[in-house]
């Protein structure tokens, strides 16, 4: 999403079914304003409005960039919400969307453990659902990213009260098992050519200006979920030798320490 951000100067942008929020907005020059359903709780943030994204409150192109980050398949009414995003775009605008694939490993156990984890729609193609955002919303799809897991919704540090008993069969939410299942998966798709690591998509709508970051981020931590390239990792000093000669790199964003692999899947 920061190749859309980053070119922003001023204007509003909406994080559309954010709840804590997809980007730091102090990060950033531009007015920031978080649209959900359920808002954070706790005392009630800046600029954070309850609304359905079937009906946004919002004036036509109020937004220079709509970011909807691993919400769309939260939505009972997509194709009204869609409408909804290309209506408050203003001309010019930039659009991103991450969603997961509904047909692989990771969201089947999310989706297990959370008894459908609020997922109401099941998304397997790349293809149709690109084709449903640009329809709906009038805005051209200018690339899309293949997103690796890092099953941090596995990790007990990130779980708010009792586990499920159903957490036993991954050791009870241990980073370290959450660590070397992300290793498990990657070796595993690198040997059998299988999509276990795989989490789902990332697309880019609209006008962008700058280049779009290319390559797969194969690496993502198991604690806080960011993914980075692999020779980001390498140029920052961040990677190091371990155990048995399996490759780990501390998170530059929490310190978490994780398993590394090559982005070509290369040892």
């Amino acid at each position: 999403m920061h190749e859309i951000l980053s070119q922003l100067s001023q204007g509003w942008v909406l994080d559309l079914g954010s709840r804590y929020g997809s980007f730091p907005a102090e990060a950033f020059p531009f007015s920031t304003v978080r649209v959900d359903l359920d808002p954070p709780e706790g005392p009630r943030a800046a600029n954070v409005v309850q609304a359905d994204a079937a009906r946004l409150p919002f004036k036509d192109g109020s937004f220079a960039a709509v970011i909807s980050n691993h919400s769309m398949e939260h939505f009972e009414r997509l194709d009204e919400s869609l409408a909804e995003v290309g209506r408050v775009v203003a001309p010019g605008a930039g659009l991103f969307v991450s969603v997961p694939d509904a047909s692989i490993f990771t969201d089947r156990v999310y989706r297990w453990l959370g008894q459908g984890g609020g997922h109401v729609n099941a998304f397997v193609s790349a293809e149709v659902l690109r084709g449903r955002i640009e329809s709906a919303t009038r805005l051209r799809h200018v690339g899309t990213r293949l997103l690796y897991s890092s099953l941090s919704f596995l990790n007990r540090k990130n779980i708010k009260g009792r586990l499920q008993r159903k957490m036993w069969l991954f050791a009870r939410g241990d980073e370290r098992f959450v660590v070397f299942l992300n290793w498990l998966t990657r070796i595993v798709d690198r040997w059998f050519g299988t999509r276990l690591s795989v989490y789902g998509w990332a697309f880019y709508f609209g006008e962008i200006a700058g280049p779009l970051v290319g390559g797969e981020w194969r690496n993502a931590c198991a604690r806080c979920g960011a993914g980075h390239p692999a020779d980001q990792l390498e140029a920052q000093g961040a990677v190091g030798r371990s155990w048995l000669g399996v490759r780990m790199y501390r998170c530059p964003g929490c310190g978490a320490k994780n398993t590394f692999v090559r982005d070509d899947l290369a040892a």
